[in-house]
């Protein structure tokens, strides 16, 4: 996955899927799944995604393919200790981008 993208206030369905790499028919079942993740839709019905939707997906994303949860799991830790989870998936983050500038110090040696 990418960094954050740049600061705009709506994210089309096409950015928002190459962003995080996952189908679009994913995100469009996760937000009948997730009642947290409702984009708003222009009038052409076209999906446009917040900066807070992102975030949503990215937890949903963690929740369930980094670490396994199941759908009825990952709603109830959103619903349950959201903040917990996101600190949790933030700290994870901060570690992986650790890592890998390690690797490439090592690979550079």
């Amino acid at each position: 996955m990418d960094e954050h993208p740049s600061e705009k206030l709506y994210y089309t369905m096409g950015e928002v899927t190459a962003l995080m790499n996952v189908a679009p028919s994913l995100l469009r079942f996760w937000e009948k799944e997730f009642e947290v993740l409702s984009p708003k839709k222009n009038k052409k019905g076209n999906r446009l995604y917040t900066k807070a939707d992102i975030d949503t997906i990215r937890l949903i994303f963690h929740l369930t393919k980094e670490k396994g949860y199941t759908l009825h799991g990952a709603k109830e830790k959103i619903r349950t200790s959201r903040q917990s989870a996101e600190k949790n998936m933030a700290i994870l983050e901060s570690l992986k981008k650790v890592r890998q500038f390690l690797v490439e110090m090592k690979d550079g040696l």
